[in-house]
């Protein structure tokens, strides 16, 4: 029994002994042999002068707007517009029903064509010395009174229409012949939209440098990335205390007439000095929860020498090795980001296939199916 149980702990110790030592020196062996190269795009960390710039978001506002109402009370007769009208100013859009006001505007004018008469009668009685001054005076008032009669019937009566107050484009009529028209009840919008202002915050801290006449570029979601240029209009002269902001307006060219009121814009103010910056490619950044870095490429000190053959196992040879480097980024534009800490301007990184990438990875540099970026993607036209 006692060899028996010696024999299997010399036969079991040696299949366990074997089967650890060739864990052993497989793990060596893994642990020793090179990891396979990642083939990747690269790009140099550059320095660029940009334009300094504040941006901003807003809404764009008409320079002249209003929801056209009646002053008076009436039924519509006529109707002199369709919706989306362009009108000048002046032009008749509306009228009400007026036969009892014209009445009375003709009713006040004989009226005034007889005090006109008497006062005319009275200043020859009064030149021949028949009556008085004072009877004369009352002639005179009483033609006053009728002739102010008249011009204030007038004006009731063109209270009886509804004209354009300025020139702009009209919106959905929302009024029919016929219809009982309540003073202050909505007939149509009005808003002129050549040119168009927008109006947008900035915080107080950039008082010192905001000034009328400023260039700006605005974007809206409803058209893309067409950009309308124009110049900060005033400053208002107070900030809020609340959101301790300044409340800006600048105005727009708009010859087409597709901005409109109300639109959410996003507003970019050129400053007149600009910065040496380094920028990289955004697609250089590795961002993560823990902090943003990138991969730069530099020469392995302890790549070994090139084999004599290819091996295929290895891949292709390669001495180059990526370091995973953390940064400190500041604005964008277009393709690019700014670096303001972690890189010098010269640094090579790699600029695609981030993914596979870890510290100390061995790499290949391949840049023949990069696309090179761009500053600005969508410059302002003109």
């Amino acid at each position: 029994m006692v060899i028996m149980l010696l024999l299997s702990a010399v036969l079991f110790g040696g299949v366990f002994g074997m089967k650890w030592f060739g864990s052993k020196k497989m793990n060596e062996f893994l642990n020793a042999m090179p990891a396979p190269a990642v083939t990747v795009s690269s790009a140099i960390a550059e320095e660029m002068s940009w334009e300094s710039r504040l941006e901003s978001v807003g809404s764009l506002v008409a320079v002249n707007g209003a929801d056209l109402t009646a002053e008076v009370d009436g039924v519509v007769t006529n109707i002199y517009f369709e919706s989306g009208d362009t009108v000048k100013r002046g032009d008749l859009l509306l009228s009400m029903a007026s036969a009892s006001e014209q009445g009375e505007l003709k009713r006040l004018q004989a009226q005034a064509e007889l005090t006109d008469l008497n006062r005319k009668r009275s200043e020859q009685l009064y030149e021949r010395k028949t009556i008085s001054k004072s009877e004369y005076d009352t002639a005179v008032a009483e033609t006053n009174v009728a002739l102010a009669a008249v011009q204030a019937q007038k004006g009731r009566l063109e209270q009886k229409s509804v004209k354009a107050p300025f020139d702009g484009q009209l919106g959905i009529r929302r009024v029919n012949v016929g219809q009982y028209l309540g003073v202050g009840v909505a007939i149509a919008t009005l808003q002129k939209l050549d040119p168009i202002n927008v109006d947008f915050s900035m915080p107080e801290r950039y008082l010192s440098i905001l000034a009328p006449g400023l260039k700006v570029s605005v974007t809206v979601d409803a058209y893309g990335d067409k950009n309308y240029e124009g110049q900060v209009l005033a400053i208002e002269p107070k900030v809020n205390p609340q959101t301790r902001n300044v409340d800006v307006r600048a105005r727009l060219s708009n010859p087409d007439g597709l901005l409109k009121p109300g639109l959410f814009a996003t507003v970019v103010v050129s400053l007149p000095n600009s910065d040496e910056v380094t920028v990289i490619p955004r697609s250089a950044v590795n961002y993560t929860s823990y902090g943003d870095s990138v991969f730069v490429i530099q020469k392995n000190p302890d790549a070994p020498p090139p084999p004599d053959e290819p091996n295929p196992m290895m891949g292709p040879y390669t001495d180059l090795e990526v370091i995973q480097r953390f940064v400190t980024l500041g604005d964008a534009r277009g393709d690019y980001i700014v670096v303001s800490k972690g890189l010098a301007v010269g640094d090579e990184l790699a600029s695609s296939g981030l993914l596979k990438l870890r510290n100390k990875q061995p790499v290949i540099v391949d840049n023949s199916n990069a696309l090179a970026p761009e500053l600005d993607p969508h410059p302002p036209e003109g």
